[in-house]
């Protein structure tokens, strides 16, 4: 997986010391100086995490994360400002959801293991979304094949709760084999 970073901040010395400080890390990093840049750039690219200044002509920092979050719920969001007020936090807290906030100047080795931090969970959330995607359609598949064979997928268990199989004769299998072939040769 690709893992591409977005930087937003409208003072280009905060983005070339972040590149530097991120120089080694393994992230596509694309920049913009506002936060309408930085949405443009979402429209183009399939962003994991983006690092926002606070305060920024047109657009702050707080309502960018907020209308990132509605844009593009999986992307995680992280502050980085150097006017670090209770109002500015709350309102990139609740507006924005963001997974951390960092005050300038920063410390180089903690954002680095934020960012890492912020794509191994990206990575999970990903996982766990696709791992919730196949238990809903194998228990589509078992609500079907339960319509058409009932007491198919009744599971009988010991007082250990080891299963417990039926004794079925071989004859009952061979009838239950053909009986499915049937059915899938009408299909």
């Amino acid at each position: 997986m690709k893992k591409t970073l977005l930087l937003v901040d409208d003072e280009p010395f905060v983005i070339n010391s972040l590149r530097r400080a991120l120089a080694d890390e393994p992230y596509e990093i694309l920049t913009a100086g506002s936060g309408q840049e930085g949405l443009a750039l979402f429209a183009e690219h399939r962003v994991g995490v983006v690092v926002s200044d606070e305060k920024m002509p047109g657009m702050g920092g707080a309502e960018f994360l907020a209308a990132v979050r509605e844009r593009y719920p999986e992307t995680i969001r992280i502050m980085l400002t150097g006017h670090a007020s209770i109002d500015a936090t709350m309102r990139a807290v609740n507006q924005g959801e963001i997974y951390r906030f960092f005050t300038k100047p920063w410390d180089d080795l903690e954002l680095r293991f934020a960012l890492r931090s912020a794509f191994d969970r990206l990575v999970l959330e990903e996982d766990n979304r696709r791992l919730l995607r196949t238990v809903k359609r194998q228990s589509q598949e078992l609500s079907a094949l339960e319509q058409k064979y009932p007491g198919i997928t009744d599971v009988e268990k010991d007082a250990d709760g080891a299963l417990v199989l039926p004794e079925i004769s071989v004859e009952d299998i061979n009838n239950f084999i053909e009986r499915c072939n049937r059915e899938y040769q009408k299909t």
